[in-house]
């Protein structure tokens, strides 16, 4: 370094650390004093300005000298320790001013004075006219504006002198032309410093002071470039560039700084060129990287790098993923949080988790995901793991989660939903290792996605989605079985898949979340816990879960609605591009077909695929043995009972296994009844609250579909809850007196009869155990409700006609359909006409029992129990 004209320090070489310093006044001459600052200790000391000539004998020397090796002798010692001596640049000598006269260098001091005349008479330096005011530097101590100060600069390179190194990473530089005198801080890192302790000295942390040697010995009053990149408060942060390098990217690849996330945002020459050094000096373990472990280091290379297939979006921040190997693993995006409600970051264990619809923007996250994603061959870079945590009062546990970088197509996922304001990026502790490969980018798309009132950062209103959920709320499902019947195929997104064929759906169109179960199949039921009791899947029924779930697991569907269950749940068919999920699991082998199918369109391809796999004998037929084909007993016998089939519209099914019927024959009237009614009323609405309802009168009423139908009052609880049955239709509704008006004389039931008639099931006996009989009434409803069939009547008898129904294309008996299937006994009449069709119905009888299927599953209960259970003969 050179202090000044005469005086300039040195060092020898390094040996295992920063080597010793020396001052070396020169000998005989003096230059100029440089400009000092006062001290901050002193509020009344005033700055000293350079003395003339000062600074240009400074720079004369410092171009000279600075990173050159010399030679030097002492001549003299004072008693405070300063020496005076002769330094030599190769073969040359430099000296000014005669100052000391030393014994023995008399014919040094005269060549000085020949130098110093010579000097004087071509009037150089110091020696030409004036006072050398222009040679005494306006030195700028402080910034008035340091942000408009580095903005003006544009990022040009600006010229500067490094005059002080504080450590490997700040410095102070001396810009110029201006002659401002700032503290450089090098962009997006950090050396290790020097602590000052209580007592003024400094302790150096481990390998500061190689860092400060490191930057000294390249930069200090040499010529460099500095970018100027930001400010923090006076201190500007920058990079120094020197024509053989930038100092901030040596420091990292030698092992002497760490980038810091702060300031590395600013750096504008390529953070990747930064977090690459750093990478590269951790991997060889360089200086403060010494006890480096590698936050994978312990992962083999293929579970550290890998390509999977994604089975499912769990969050905003956690995918499935399915690896070659077969196995589900789960992965969570590194260093990004998913969209959460303000103030609930203290989450309570025990406290319900709020559905994805309720969290602001937490939908839209995973949608995004889920569309890009399902289905689709990823890139998967671990980039850490996070080990588990035990809970906390406030927080849960969390088992271990792989966190890695995930990219499709060279796109960063994380990266894409952080900056489409989806997600935060999480910020850590500068030691903290355990973050993603590309932490700046998400914090670089985090900065964008702010600046553009993206997603969580937009001032606009927050998206709502209100979504019903209809799974298991028979009521509000009764609701809407209309719709999604006359819907055809509508559009859905599967949600969950319980088993292989009952799963959970989002209807988008609909807005609302339904329980969907596959028509026209049994599939192996799962493992079930009853309270006090582990039920036992059946084989195959994981097997078939599974299948469903690689194959339909929050991909895009369409659904067919035909019926649906006592318990809510609807019953149909989903196509999964193009193909039929019931048909597909037949076909593997994971379902059979169930009798129900027999009246569907897709009947023939159910029952292709389940020859195709019996042939295989796998799964679910692996020990079928083809049976012998016997003679089955002709239906025609029925001719010979007085049977006159008359096509009917069941509409109603009650809880007791009664039905209600529209003769198909009036329907046209029915119908041109309802739209003349409904003009009526649409020209003369009721006026809500003028009706007062009476028990047994006709009167209209408002359904669920918004439409009038004519209604017969049952019962008055109160004028908020009263019992209506509507008189068309056969079911019954509990309604408020507001939704209920005069039925218009011209509509009344002389004008056309009361349409829904009620009937029950001949030859049958129903099950008076609750589950029993339930399983028979949900088995009726998926197979006739809503559906046109044929009706003959049996016999009369207390309370409403006995008949047989038939399915109207297949012809098959359905009462006949639910003694096969052992969901109801037979009812023996002794009538002579009725003993061919009572003895198919025994026969049937005998097989379902042999099969064990359902009430007779344990057997036959009615022998000596059979009053205990509530079953008479």
């Amino acid at each position: 370094m050179v202090l000044s004209g005469c005086a300039i320090i040195v060092r020898g070489q390094p040996r295992g650390g920063p080597p010793p310093e020396r001052q070396i006044n020169l000998s005989n001459i003096r230059a100029g004093n440089l400009a000092r600052r006062a001290a901050a200790t002193q509020p009344d000391g005033k700055d000293t300005p350079d003395e003339p000539w000062a600074f240009p004998a400074r720079e004369f020397l410092r171009k000279k000298l600075i990173g050159k090796e010399v030679c030097f002798t002492i001549e003299n010692k004072t008693p405070q320790g300063r020496e005076y001596g002769m330094i030599y640049l190769g073969k040359g000598e430099l000296s000014f001013k005669d100052q000391f006269s030393c014994p023995g260098t008399v014919a040094h001091q005269n060549r000085l004075s020949e130098c110093e005349e010579q000097a004087k008479a071509a009037k150089k330096g110091m020696w030409s006219e004036g006072n050398g005011s222009h040679t005494i530097r306006d030195l700028k101590y402080t910034i008035e504006n340091p942000r408009h100060f580095v903005d003006s600069h544009h990022q040009k390179p600006v010229n500067a002198i490094i005059e002080h190194v504080r450590d490997g990473s700040v410095v102070r530089a001396l810009l110029l032309p201006d002659y401002y005198l700032v503290t450089v801080m090098l962009s997006g890192i950090k050396c290790p410093t020097f602590r000052r302790e209580a007592d003024g000295s400094e302790t150096p942390e481990p390998f500061a002071a190689e860092a400060k040697f490191f930057t000294e010995s390249r930069l200090l009053q040499r010529d460099v470039q500095i970018i100027l990149e930001s400010c923090h408060n006076q201190n500007i942060l920058g990079t120094i560039l020197h024509p053989n390098g930038n100092i901030t990217e040596l420091l990292l690849k030698e092992g002497f700084a760490r980038c810091v996330d702060w300031s590395i945002a600013v750096y504008t020459r390529g953070v990747e060129k930064l977090r690459a050094a750093e990478r590269f000096a951790k991997e060889r373990r360089l200086r403060i990287w010494r006890d480096y472990v590698a936050p994978t280091a312990n992962l083999d290379q293929k579970d550290k790098q890998f390509v999977a297939k994604v089975m499912q979006v769990l969050n905003a921040d956690a995918i499935v993923v399915k690896l070659n190997s077969g196995d589900y693993k789960t992965i969570h995006l590194s260093s990004i949080r998913p969209p959460r409600l303000e103030g609930e970051n203290t989450q309570d264990k025990n406290k319900k988790l709020r559905p994805l619809y309720d969290i602001p923007y937490m939908f839209e996250a995973r949608e995004f995901l889920r569309k890009k994603l399902i289905g689709k061959k990823v890139n998967v870079t671990v980039d850490y793991i996070r080990p588990a945590s035990p809970a906390t009062e406030t927080v849960p546990a969390f088992s271990e989660r792989t966190c890695a970088t995930v990219t499709i197509g060279g796109i960063n996922i994380a990266e894409a939903l952080v900056s489409k304001g989806l997600a935060t990026v999480i910020r850590y502790r500068q030691d903290d290792d355990q973050r993603s490969s590309h932490y700046d980018e998400l914090l670089a798309a985090e900065a964008r996605a702010i600046k553009n009132g993206k997603g969580l950062h937009s001032k606009k209103e927050v998206p709502i989605h209100r979504v019903a959920d209809i799974s298991g709320d028979t009521q509000k499902a009764k609701q809407f079985l209309p719709f999604l019947q006359r819907a055809g195929r509508s559009e859905a997104v599967v949600e969950y898949v319980f088993s292989g064929s009952r799963l959970k759906l989002y209807l988008p169109k609909e807005t609302c979340l339904i329980t969907f179960l596959l028509a026209g199949i049994e599939c192996p039921r799962g493992a079930r816990n009853l309270p006090g009791l582990v039920q036992e899947g059946e084989p195959f029924s994981e097997e078939a879960t599974l299948f469903t779930k690689e194959l339909v697991l929050q991909r895009e569907v369409e659904v067919e609605v035909e019926s649906m269950d006592k318990a809510g749940n609807f019953i149909g068919w989903l196509h999964i591009d193009g193909a039929n999920l019931s048909v597909l699991l037949v076909e593997h082998a994971l379902s059979k077909v169930h009798f129900t199918a027999e009246r569907s369109s897709y009947y023939k391809s159910l029952l292709s695929a389940e020859e195709a796999a019996k042939q295989k004998k796998e799964k679910v037929w692996a020990h079928y043995e083809e049976q012998p084909v016997e003679e089955v007993m002709p239906v025609l016998e029925e001719k010979e009972r007085s049977a006159s089939y008359k096509p009917v519209f069941v509409t109603e099914i009650t809880d007791d296994l009664h039905f209600y019927v529209q003769d198909v024959e009036t329907g046209t009237q029915l119908e041109k009844l309802m739209e003349n009614m409904r003009n009526d009323i649409a020209s003369h609405p009721p006026v809500e609250g003028s009706y007062a309802p009476r028990r047994g009168e006709f009167c209209i009423a408002k359904f669920v579909d918004g439409e009038w139908y004519r209604a017969r009052v049952e019962k008055i609880e109160s004028p908020a809850k009263v019992h209506v049955f509507y008189i068309d239709y056969g079911n019954r509704e509990i309604l408020p007196s507001t939704r209920l008006g005069t039925l218009p004389p011209a509509f009344s039931t002389r004008v056309l009869p009361a349409q829904a008639t009620e009937y029950a099931f001949a030859f049958i006996q129903v099950p008076q155990d609750e589950d029993a009989r339930t399983d028979a009434v949900d088995s009726v409803v998926r197979d006739i409700q809503n559906t046109q069939c044929l009706l003959n009547v049996e016999h009369l008898s207390a309370g409403c006609p006995h008949v047989t129904l038939q399915f109207a294309d297949s012809k098959g008996d359905v009462g006949l359909g639910l003694v096969k299937e052992g969901l109801v006994m037979v009812e023996v009449r002794k009538e002579k006409q009725f003993q061919k069709v009572i003895t198919e119905y025994l026969n049937a009888q005998e097989s379902a029992k042999s099969a064990r299927l359902n009430l007779w599953r344990y057997g036959d209960f009615r022998a000596d129990d059979a009053d205990e259970f509530g079953y008479s003969r």
